[in-house]
């Protein structure tokens, strides 16, 4: 059932959901020839001699581009130019299961990110094996009892870059999506876990968050917290955002979006109250012109997650905080369609902080945002 998420009360299904959206036609002609431009800009302006974009990034910017090519043309995993680039991927695949650079920090990031690539190119079986062992890794390097922490701890069931980074949120958020696109149900353990490292990093108070970092602090509609999310609980907390006067850790918009999605895919539902705080924060911070407590920085990765989560969520019409409506997909994909450049590619003008200088990887961000903005 699609949601419609009024303004004036914390519940999100309206018994009778919005029967005038409609995508139109001119906007899918609009989204499929930006993304006819923007794989373009890939396949002839983005890619090495050796398949990889943006090499330096080990396996993860490749296999997020070759990710985005193949939500829009799955026929294109014969394209010499995927070919190319799952090569580079194949050469990440190291011993232990993990498909990352040699020596790489971010062996968590880059195989999730290359599941997400790998299980949309299994053609026939060819990568079966390497996606049960890459299940099998990012399983054993999540933070919990192997590492010797219990349930009690503020990092337990997180995942962080790599075996013994700090967890965050957005590296558990790539984790559970990948469980979930290896085939673990909701009810997976190392999926239920990361769901607790999830909920304690949301500014919602008795709901899970039990760390020391006080929702309370920061206020929203209730004095139990805002509902949004900020970067990782663990070692004492983080927020990309900054504290409060107090101490209170800030909400922004990436996170929030990144909670709400893994929340959906542990299980949680439309009116379990952790979704129903985070959908009030998104309603009372919509914004396509920033990344709501973040300015432009990560703005790209904003989109795609925002993108990623609404529709995991089945949402179509949003009320923002003044009672305006918004149908979100077409907004998303008429704003992304706006900033595209000439060459057909995306870049964040605003700020390149976390790499969203880099063509490659913000072509791909738009180019995923744009396969969930189609109804």
């Amino acid at each position: 059932m699609r949601w419609f998420i009024p303004l004036i009360a914390l519940v999100l299904v309206n018994v009778t959901p919005p029967a005038a959206y409609s995508q139109s036609e001119l906007v899918q002609q609009k989204i499929d020839r930006s993304v006819q431009r923007g794989i373009e800009f890939l396949r002839t302006r983005g890619q090495a001699d050796n398949g990889a974009f943006s090499p330096e990034t080990g396996a993860a910017v490749t296999a997020i581009c070759v990710r985005a090519i193949l939500e829009h043309r799955p026929a294109a995993v014969n394209d010499p130019v995927v070919k190319k680039a799952l090569k580079f991927i194949e050469s990440k695949f190291q011993g232990d299961g993990g498909i990352y650079a040699t020596g790489s920090r971010y062996r968590n990031y880059e195989t999730s990110i290359s599941v997400g690539a790998l299980v949309k190119a299994n053609q026939e079986g060819r990568y079966d094996s390497a996606l049960d062992r890459a299940e099998v890794f990012l399983k054993e390097i999540q933070w919990d009892e192997g590492e010797g922490i219990e349930s009690t701890d503020t990092a337990y069931g997180g995942a962080g870059y790599g075996k013994h980074e700090r967890p965050d949120l957005s590296n558990t958020s790539f984790l559970i999506e990948a469980l979930k696109e290896l085939g673990n149900e909701q009810d997976d353990a190392a999926i239920q876990k990361a769901l607790q490292f999830v909920v304690r990093t949301q500014n919602l108070a008795g709901q899970g968050n039990d760390t020391p970092n006080a929702p309370d602090k920061i206020k929203g509609e209730q004095e139990t917290g805002d509902g949004g999310f900020y970067y990782t609980p663990a070692a004492g907390g983080q927020s990309q955002a900054g504290e409060s006067a107090d101490g209170g850790l800030r909400s922004y918009g990436s996170m929030t979006y990144a909670g709400l999605k893994s929340m959906i895919y542990a299980g949680l539902t439309a009116d379990d109250p952790r979704v129903v705080a985070a959908m009030t924060f998104i309603r009372n911070h919509y914004s396509l012109e920033d990344n709501p407590g973040m300015g432009k920085a990560g703005l790209f990765y904003y989109y795609q997650t925002f993108a990623k989560a609404l529709d995991a969520a089945d949402v179509e019409i949003l009320d923002d905080a003044e009672g305006k409506p918004h149908a979100w997909r077409d907004e998303l994909a008429n704003h992304l369609i706006g900033l595209q450049q000439k060459d057909g590619s995306w870049v964040n003008d605003g700020s390149d902080r976390w790499m969203e200088g880099d063509r490659q990887l913000v072509t791909a961000y738009a180019l995923l945002a744009l396969a969930h903005c189609r109804e």
